[in-house]
């Protein structure tokens, strides 16, 4: 039998900060691009796939952020999934900066036209948000894969990864 928990509070913010934090993940950068073509992104470690048949993936994205009401109306991103020669670009992407693009190379990825962050990432997955769920101060974002591509060196360089409030690189 299951006991329902009745008045239990949520541990505190930083509780469950350093409870997640304490478990390593990889490091991605988001990015899309606005209807002049401006881009927007963010370093992102919720992510995870999420279906085969159709391939699908979801991100979390920040609901206070500046890119994910781009995101929602472009219906349109890339998941820049680094390797850790990419700490520069993780660390532009993760806090406010006006031109975070201009310190980062990329290109426009091939379906999408979106950035793809071809030498911080040893893969880009381009997506179609297929739906948007709100979750408390974060949206889920789910998208369909439309295109995969790998980058040089992707068999050189491990991936990026953070815990623990440090960047690390898988172990060779």
């Amino acid at each position: 039998m299951v006991t329902p928990l009745q008045d239990e509070r949520a541990v505190t913010r930083d509780a469950f900060r350093a409870l997640m934090g304490s478990h390593p993940s990889g490091v991605a950068v988001i990015a899309t691009a606005d209807a002049q073509g401006t881009p927007y992104g963010f370093t992102c470690t919720a992510l995870c796939s999420l279906s085969l048949d159709p391939p699908q993936l979801l991100v979390c994205a920040g609901n206070n952020g500046s890119t994910l009401p781009v995101l929602a109306a472009r219906g349109a991103f890339t998941v820049n999934l680094l390797h850790s020669a990419g700490r520069r670009a993780a660390e532009a992407f993760a806090g406010p900066a006006a031109e975070r693009f201009g310190t980062v190379p990329w290109q426009p990825a091939p379906t999408t036209g979106l950035p793809a962050l071809t030498q911080d990432a040893h893969a880009t997955a381009e997506c179609r948000v297929t739906r948007l769920v709100p979750a408390a101060d974060h949206t889920i974002v789910i998208g369909e894969v439309l295109h995969t591509q790998t980058h040089a060196p992707a068999g050189e360089e491990p991936p990026l990864l953070y815990g623990m409030r440090r960047y690390a690189t898988w172990p060779a």
